[in-house]
């Protein structure tokens, strides 16, 4: 929605308001509600990837009922909830966020980040926020199967190392909006230096997804009490689970060893008698 225009973001509103009452409107009715435009409304139908307002219609319909099976979870968190309706809430905004995280990952993309991880002698990773928990799971997967990589959630530490880069080394920016000011600017530098640069956001048109190269996108939902923040994060993981797993194979069975040698190196520092 933020690279959407003014009237085209009332649309937006109006759908999220209420996508099953939209399911049922014309074309008509919903400029209307939007104070816009039909035409406005088609502008918005093509900008996030649908042919026609009909079209829109059946998915929201179609999304609207596959909902209504779990109605008192599919809401936002409310001050009076109960424990058991924050978990309930939680764990559907977290199971949604991994489950339409896949169904749209482009797996094309995927692919060449996957390559050029595997074969670059060097990683940088820029996360900062909740986005630098994401950089440094990362960091730590790829150093169990030596792959060179580092995480940097402080700029003045980022944008050195981006500096350093060069042809064959890749450049990865984590950020859930894609408008985190330091992720971009580490990404440019890195971009500027002949990295691979790659952009891992819940938008498709940020200065972060415009910055780079490669862009791979998650699907996580904001909600009240920055529960998307926490549904980002996990959306974020998969993509980078799924990033690891693809690298890991391109690297066997060289990464199998690794794994094998370090789980030992640390097996001493479990108590006895524990798996």
């Amino acid at each position: 929605m933020p690279a959407l225009a003014p009237a085209e973001q009332r649309v937006a509103n109006a759908v999220l308001a209420d996508p099953g009452g939209v399911a049922a409107m014309t074309i008509s009715e919903l400029a209307e509600v939007a104070s816009t435009s039909e035409t406005t409304v088609i502008r918005f139908c093509k900008q996030i990837g649908v042919p026609g307002y009909p079209q829109l219609r059946l998915q929201l319909a179609a999304q609207s009922a596959q909902e209504s099976v779990r109605p008192e979870v599919g809401g936002d968190i409310e001050p009076g909830d109960s424990l058991a309706d924050v978990v309930s809430k939680v764990s559907f905004a977290d199971e949604r966020a991994v489950r339409e995280t896949a169904q749209q990952v482009d797996v094309d993309a995927l692919a060449k980040v996957v390559d050029a991880v595997a074969k670059a002698p060097r990683v940088d990773l820029y996360g900062f926020g909740a986005s630098a928990f994401v950089a440094m799971d990362l960091q730590q997967k790829l150093h169990r199967i030596r792959r060179v990589a580092f995480a940097w959630n402080d700029v003045h530490v980022a944008l050195p190392s981006a500096a350093l880069l060069g042809d064959g080394d890749v450049a990865i920016g984590i950020s859930h909006t894609g408008t985190t000011v330091e992720v971009v600017e580490a990404l440019e530098e890195a971009a500027k230096h002949g990295a691979t640069t790659v952009a891992v956001t819940n938008f498709p048109r940020s200065p972060l997804a415009k910055t780079a190269d490669l862009v791979l996108t998650t699907a996580a939902r904001e909600t009240t009490y920055r529960s998307g923040a926490m549904s980002s994060r996990i959306a974020q993981l998969t993509v980078i689970d799924c990033l690891f797993i693809g690298v890991a194979q391109q690297v066997l069975p060289d990464a199998r060893k690794a794994l094998e040698e370090t789980a030992t190196s640390v097996r001493g520092h479990r108590l006895k008698g524990s798996e």
